[in-house]
């Protein structure tokens, strides 16, 4: 008999839903775009030729729809990896266990997976209102220690020259995801790339300082300082290197487009937040 997915690790409420998403199989599409703001779900869905379902939970808000013949969802994460732990492995739960039977499916189904979300630029040239795809994302928070992780050669080594080139950070074991190639090159054409960090927070592991002092001094320099041949880490978020570690592991296809409202060296904060994410979110649209 094959294995059965017990009801303690895997949570389908009484109506056939996912436990947190609260969402069925035939309720997600084949492309999913995934926002951290549940009011943000809204501003996407606007895009829609017609939305089809609208369905919450706690932060997890799901609208599904169609562009033209192109069936999608988005949905919104909150904020964390934490949080993309539950919403990804629920995504593949959703097209790849069979909730009847609680067993995993024999054919496999890939999802394409599109963030749009916020980010601060750490690079000086790189002024607020950049929209900019992530090549490679850098985690420095712990999800992925309870994962096992497949990387390339490539990968490996510029993990090993960011390891050294962040020695002072004592007590991180950062990984290290590139985004999907076909996804990268059907979306992100004219935009900025870049590396981007994923951090576990949003103040000190960012560099911020309020009250609290900051174990690692100049950590903005810190970072970008880093060069792996010709490239560089550009931004900090909160999200996108968990995104691309995870999809990697559940075998589905991932890219994260990033809205530039901060310029951390220039100390600054975009005036007109809601008008960079829109140009972010219209120039995914374009491509669709």
């Amino acid at each position: 008999m094959e294995h059965q997915i017990s009801a303690a690790d895997l949570i389908i409420n009484p109506d056939g839903s996912i436990y947190h998403l609260n969402i069925r199989p035939e309720d997600l599409a084949p492309l999913v775009i995934t926002v951290g703001d549940p009011d943000r779900v809204s501003v996407i869905s606007k895009h829609f030729d017609r939305i089809e379902l609208k369905k919450g939970k706690r932060e997890f808000l799901t609208h599904t729809g169609y562009v033209g013949k192109q069936r999608i969802s988005c949905i919104s994460t909150g904020i964390g990896t934490d949080n993309i732990d539950i919403v990804f492995n629920e995504l593949d739960a959703l097209v790849n266990v069979d909730f009847n039977s609680r067993q995993v499916k024999k054919e496999l189904t890939s999802l394409e997976l599109i963030r749009i979300g916020t980010s601060g630029a750490i690079q000086p040239d790189l002024p607020m209102g950049t929209i900019l795809a992530s090549t490679v994302g850098i985690g420095m928070d712990a999800l992925m220690l309870y994962y096992e992780q497949k990387a390339s050669d490539e990968e490996g080594n510029m993990l090993e020259h960011f390891r050294v080139h962040c020695g002072q950070l004592k007590g991180v074991s950062p990984y290290l995801t590139s985004a999907d190639p076909g996804l990268l090159d059907r979306f992100a054409k004219g935009m900025e790339k870049g590396i981007t960090l994923t951090a576990p927070g949003f103040y000190a592991p960012q560099g911020r300082q309020v009250r609290a002092k900051n174990t690692v001094p100049d950590f903005i320099y810190l970072l970008n300082s880093f060069r792996y041949r010709d490239q560089r880490i550009t931004n900090l978020e909160m999200e996108t290197a968990g995104i691309y570690a995870l999809a990697r592991a559940l075998g589905h296809k991932a890219l994260s487009i990033n809205a530039i409202l901060a310029s951390r060296v220039g100390f600054q904060f975009s005036p007109e937040p809601e008008k960079v994410v829109n140009q972010a979110i219209r120039q995914v649209f374009e491509q669709l």
